[in-house]
């Protein structure tokens, strides 16, 4: 860490790569857990009984 004191451009210069960084993270986060989200849903479709979900004769409606 640096101790001595920066001009005032480079701290808000530093403070605004942050801040786009962790704007960067956040966004990254939620498709990362929106991915997650989507996985878990397909693999219970899969994995669960086809009755469940498409009783029979749904398509006579």
């Amino acid at each position: 860490m640096e101790r001595r004191i920066k001009p005032y451009l480079e701290q808000q210069e530093e403070m605004a790569r942050r801040t786009e960084q962790a704007r960067l993270f956040r966004r990254n986060q939620i498709f990362g857990l929106l991915i997650a989200a989507v996985l878990v849903i397909l693999w219970t479709l899969f994995h669960t009984n086809r009755a469940w979900i498409f009783p029979t004769g749904w398509w006579r409606w």
